[in-house]
């Protein structure tokens, strides 16, 4: 069974991103994928201190900060896929979600003493956005630098579900974004079967 880890950046643990990731998950599950879902905001995630301690402790994380990050970052090496689900803030994610980014350069070993390796090479990696304005405007600060962190840490992004929010919670019950919900999991299933 492939195992789905979806990072939930939003604030609000029922709001509009965690709605729309309702059928995206039962699609999941309906799809034999073992689903584990991590909210960020109720963690501690402490921003990257830059200490490069990480660079020389190999086979592990091995940041020197001590908090919830050890424990996220476990759940992401042990998965087939990783989906960031944010709302879309000034252009980017969510703060705890761009704090759990920054550190993970623990995961890439590239920098120091330790060899050179990527704990999290060839996984699998989609974002869930919900999002006021347009959806390049809004998202495509945030896809660019995903796309580019893929690049750099030999991950596999398979893209982008965005919907827009124009009438509140409504926005993502629609039949519209639930069905793209749907469509969008069974792309991610897809890719995880083709592996």
């Amino acid at each position: 069974m492939k195992k789905v880890c979806i990072l939930m950046g939003s604030p609000r643990l029922k709001g509009n991103t965690a709605e729309l990731l309702k059928p995206f998950v039962a699609k999941l599950k309906e799809s034999r994928c073992y689903v584990e879902y991590i909210t960020l905001h109720d963690k501690d995630i402490k921003p990257c201190a830059g200490c490069y301690a990480c660079q020389h402790i190999s086979g592990e994380f091995g940041c020197a900060l001590k908090d919830d990050a050890h424990a996220i970052m476990d759940a992401v090496i042990a998965a087939d896929c990783v989906v960031f689900a944010t709302p879309i803030y000034s252009w980017y994610c969510t703060t705890p979600m761009k704090a759990l980014l920054d550190r993970h350069f623990g995961l890439n070993k590239f920098y120091g003493k330790a060899p050179r390796e990527s704990l999290w090479e060839g996984k699998k990696i989609a974002i869930v956005a919900t999002h006021g304005y347009d959806r390049q405007y809004a998202c495509e600060p945030f896809e660019t630098g995903i796309q580019r962190l893929c690049e750099h840490s030999k991950l596999d992004y398979i893209g982008m579900y965005p919907v827009r929010d124009e009438d509140n919670l409504a926005s993502f019950k629609t039949d519209d974004a639930i069905a793209g919900a749907v469509t969008f999991a069974e792309e991610v299933a897809f890719s995880l079967r083709s592996q």
